[in-house]
């Protein structure tokens, strides 16, 4: 006999497609989000289900817990037991669950996140609230299923008599689904139900008339209605949550503390307070002198102390900044709706539950009424039994047994089965006269109550009345005030860099290779100004005196730029080598440092300019160069093929414009001929250019200082004319002519500049040498003429590179004092 195949022959895909598809089923329906009806996820629903069964109510005594999650685990939930007791005691944390569903004695965590205790020391029972989630579940109100191992039966939801999901909010992560309802004001989510019944077409608009918004348990701030409201919408939306905080003046030394009294939901207060205080110890926020926290029973309570004259406003908007003391919450409404995950609006949460009440009040009502009438049927049994009493006890003494007795009743006086049973069940102290008059007022009792029950039935208006009725008298009885402020909208945070950054006056070095350090000033008056560490063939391109709380654009060859905040910069001794750029920001090997400009505040009228080898000129406006990344290299200029930047400098817009060309033109104009552009053009052109020719430098100067102009050519020759020799015209044309031409060697200028006095260039040469000249003791030549040799070419070699040397600035103009 041949055995049959155990095995499948299936494609892979297939069986992870399908054995996926049906766990992620589980997980979303039965696990991790809630049930848009009682804004319950399964385990949560069968805890609350096992204690009212097990009558671990708020009237009785508190049980052990372990006790409860026993028998969840073996009636309900055949689950691990931490996840049920996590469960159970997320519901009893007044500061996750707006409304407490179980009332729990012992260590149940605390908002610092500290665990709760075991389950064997904690003893718990259900809130009084709870028992309007689980009212009249007992009357066949909804539908019940066979539990795990079919001993029993459980609730597939629960009456839920408020809207849970809403009022206490659900969070939970499943499988390609997740879900962020914030907590409500129950007063407020109930009239928002009563709204909706009233005016089924209610918008959004009316709703948030009297549901201002989400009302957390740990109160705080909410910012941003536009957010609300769009979420309320679509089910999606963002808002911020902020710390109440405020600000108390400390007695007699003009010092300030700020006081936290209410932080963000479901956020963790002592990771929260080492964060600020990390701050403080790594000095990222300067003025605070210490962090406490003097949380106690009366109420939280952190204190922020600040050092004497800081500006607590920006220490505060730095704290809502870089920590959890203001995060932004994200709202994201799903719920199980008809077995399906689902996206919500606000109208639509209130419209599933009103259609779960309507369920749910229509079969309690059906329930109530046919006990009423069931009853009523007894009753008059009864009363038409004591009429004939005598008879029915002769009846009754001559039978055999009850059963005899019950058969001879029926017969004889035409009652039913119930009632005969009801009359043979009757204990003799009831045939008293009283208990006639009694069954009269119990059966005119509930001829009412059934009239009732059947208009409630028969008129929906009646059943959303008596929905509305049972909502009004659970508002009354456990509602209580907003906790949480809200605002309307997003305050922009602001705060000055000195809150972060202790001000201090510092040097800043960088050289044309890209090395680049800060240096304290008493390092820098210990060495005297000399000692520079440096390479031989890379040179500085500026020095000066400059604040921590200052930032630094440089700029590259490439028409690339970095913002850089002073205090940023690495602290090196002035004897030692800088760091490379690199480090900090990206930089190419054939990329070289062209300027650095240092920038206290990104002013309004004031311009960048930008000069490239080819002949183009760039103005922009110098707040377009206010980077929000910091340290990052990004497009100055936009070249175009092998194009370089020559030259880089801050204007104020009314400045004198001066271009000279290795061949020996030189082009004099004013700036506003340069027309303002955006950040990444090109620019125009600067001036116009033979073959063979580039520009050497561009130099900008103002009218006032009548400065000299110095050319150095490639055969050593120096020259310094004054600038009346030239005549100012516009841009882009030839120029004049600086040099006279030679047949032979003809000079070729390698270096252009705009000196003021004490001013000297330096250059380097291809023997590898580097000489230094004081062009203005030259004396001035005409523009025809090729100034004074300064170096004999035959010994030391041709001039390769030109700078100036870079002289001790203080670019913002302080005193020495």
């Amino acid at each position: 006999m041949v055995q049959p195949e155990k095995y499948l022959n299936l494609p892979l895909e297939e069986v992870i497609g399908d054995r996926f598809g049906r766990y992620s089923k589980y997980i979303i329906q039965d696990r991790a989000l809630p049930d848009v009806r009682d804004g319950l996820k399964p385990v949560q629903r069968r805890i609350l289900y096992a204690m009212h069964v097990e009558k671990n109510t708020h009237d009785k005594g508190f049980r052990k817990s372990a006790k409860t999650v026993g028998t969840v685990i073996g009636n309900y939930h055949p689950h691990g037991d931490s996840s049920v007791y996590d469960a159970m005691v997320r519901l009893s944390q007044e500061w996750k669950i707006r409304n407490v569903l179980i009332e729990m004695h012992g260590n149940n965590g605390s908002i610092d996140g500290d665990p709760p205790a075991a389950m064997r020391y904690t003893e718990a029972r259900l809130s009084p609230i709870s028992a309007e989630l689980l009212r009249d579940i007992d009357k066949e109100t909804v539908d019940l299923i066979p539990n795990f191992d079919e001993t029993s039966m459980e609730p597939t939801v629960l009456p839920a008599k408020f809207p849970n999901l809403l009022v206490n909010g659900s969070t939970g992560i499943s499988a390609g689904y997740a879900t962020d309802i914030p907590p409500h004001n129950l007063a407020e989510v109930i009239d928002a139900v009563m709204m909706r019944i009233d005016k089924p077409a209610v918008t959004v608009d009316e709703l948030m008339t009297v549901i201002k918004g989400p009302d957390f348990p740990t109160g705080g701030i909410i910012q941003g209605v536009e957010g609300i409201k769009k979420a309320y919408q679509t089910g999606k939306g963002k808002i911020v949550v902020r710390s109440k905080t405020k600000v108390e003046t400390l007695r007699g030394n003009n010092r300030e503390q700020i006081v936290i009294e209410e932080i963000p939901y479901e956020v963790n207060k002592a990771n929260m307070v080492k964060k600020i205080d990390e701050l403080r110890l790594d000095r990222k926020v300067e003025g605070i002198s210490e962090v406490r926290d003097e949380t106690d029973r009366t109420g939280l309570r952190i204190v922020i102390e600040l050092k004497k004259d800081v500006n607590s406003e920006g220490v505060l908007n730095y704290l809502f900044k870089n920590t959890e003391l203001q995060v932004m919450y994200h709202f994201n409404m799903v719920a199980i709706k008809d077995r399906t995950p689902k996206l919500l609006s606000l109208p639509e949460m209130l419209d599933a539950y009103i259609a779960h009440q309507k369920e749910v009040v229509t079969k309690q009502t059906k329930f109530d009424l046919k006990k009423a009438k069931d009853r009523e049927h007894i009753v008059e049994g009864l009363i038409k039994a004591i009429s004939i009493l005598d008879e029915l006890i002769a009846t009754i003494r001559a039978s055999k047994d009850k059963q005899d007795a019950k058969k001879r009743i029926i017969a004889q006086y035409d009652f039913t089965e119930a009632q005969a049973e009801a009359i043979v069940m009757l204990q003799l102290y009831r045939l008293t006269n009283t208990d006639l008059t009694q069954l009269q007022h119990e059966a005119d009792e509930l001829r009412k109550n059934i009239t009732e029950l059947e208009s409630i039935l028969a008129n929906e208006r009646k059943l959303y009345q008596t929905i509305k009725k049972d909502l009004k008298q659970i508002k009354k009885t456990y509602s209580d005030s907003r906790r949480t402020v809200i605002e309307d909208k997003i305050e922009e945070l602001k705060f000055d860099i000195d809150v972060v950054v202790a001000s201090e006056d510092v040097l800043v070095s960088i050289s044309k290779d890209g090395y680049i350090k800060r240096t304290s000033l008493r390092s820098f008056s210990a060495s005297n100004g000399e000692d520079l560490a440096i390479k031989d063939d890379d040179h500085l391109v500026r020095l000066f005196e400059i604040n921590t709380t200052d930032n630094i654009l440089i700029f590259t060859t490439k028409g690339k730029y970095t913002m850089i905040p002073v205090h940023e910069l690495p602290d090196i001794r002035w004897k030692d080598m800088g760091q490379h750029l690199s480090n900090i920001a990206s930089l190419d090997k054939d990329e070289f440092i062209v300027q650095c400009i240092p920038i206290r505040e990104f002013t309004e009228d004031n311009y960048l300019l930008f000069f490239t080898k080819n002949g183009m000129v760039k103005r922009s406006e110098l707040k377009l160069y206010n980077a929000s990344r910091h340290a990052k290299s990004l497009i100055a200029l936009n070249l175009k093929g092998d194009d370089e930047v020559v030259n880089v400098y801050q204007t104020n817009g009314h400045s004198n414009v001066f271009i000279a060309s290795n061949k020996g033109y030189g082009l004099w104009y004013d700036e506003s001929e340069i027309t303002v552009v955006g950040q990444r053009a090109a620019g125009v052109k600067s001036i116009q250019l033979k073959e063979d020719e580039y520009v050497v430098g561009g130099q900008v100067f103002d009218d006032l200082s009548s400065p000299s102009l110095v050319i150095l050519t490639q055969r050593g020759a120096c020259k310094r004319m004054k600038l009346r020799e030239f005549e100012k015209t516009s841009r882009a044309k030839r120029g004049l002519v600086m040099l006279r031409e030679l047949k032979n060697k003809a000079h070729r200028i390698r270096g252009f500049f705009v000196l003021n006095d004490n001013e000297s260039i330096r250059f380097h040469t291809s023997n590898g040498e580097t000489q230094s000249v004081y062009p203005l003791e030259l004396s001035t030549s005409d523009r025809y003429s090729n100034g004074s040799f300064v170096i004999d070419t035959d010994t030391h070699g041709e001039v390769l590179e030109v700078w100036k040397e870079a002289a001790y600035e203080k670019p913002f103009g302080e005193s020495d004092e």
